[in-house]
């Protein structure tokens, strides 16, 4: 999974749902600072449980999150 890819997916996805970065934190029931550092490529290995979270606040699978399909 490519950093660059993930970060540029969940912008993606989090705009076309019309959502700020704050408002996915808390439905992903994660730290805004997290989803940030994710978006912005800085956060080196976001771990499963935090991608699996930002997908089903998503509404979409972690293939899907993470460009797999």
């Amino acid at each position: 999974m490519s950093i660059k890819m993930l970060a540029q997916n969940i912008r993606r996805f989090r705009l076309k749902k019309g959502l700020s970065q704050e408002r996915l934190a808390r439905l992903a029931d994660i730290a805004n600072a997290t989803l940030v550092k994710i978006e912005t490529g800085t956060a080196k290995e976001p771990t499963i449980t935090t991608v699996a979270k930002i997908a089903f606040a998503l509404n979409i699978s972690i293939d899907e999150l993470v460009g797999k399909i």
